[in-house]
């Protein structure tokens, strides 16, 4: 049982009724706008993989030397798993 063009039409009416053209309108503007930043990240991320290398080193905080470690990429990771 799906909902048909006219069902469609009369939750739209009571939906603008209830909040208004311009408060739709804000949450439509804001929504559209999470979505291109995410995507946007998205397309960072795949395209800076070396950007998000972590590094395993730690200081000592007595002496301030460095103790042994080692950077892992996060695609070294996925290769892992």
């Amino acid at each position: 049982m799906g909902f048909g063009v006219t069902e469609l039409l009369i939750i739209l009416a009571i939906v603008l009724v209830l909040f208004g053209a311009k408060k739709l309108r804000n949450i439509g503007g804001d929504l559209g706008g999470a979505i291109k930043n995410f995507k946007t990240a998205m397309k960072e991320e795949e395209n800076a993989p070396e950007a998000s290398a972590k590094t395993t080193a730690q200081l000592d905080e007595k002496s301030g030397t460095t103790i042994e470690g080692q950077v892992e990429s996060s695609s070294e990771k996925k290769e892992q798993v």
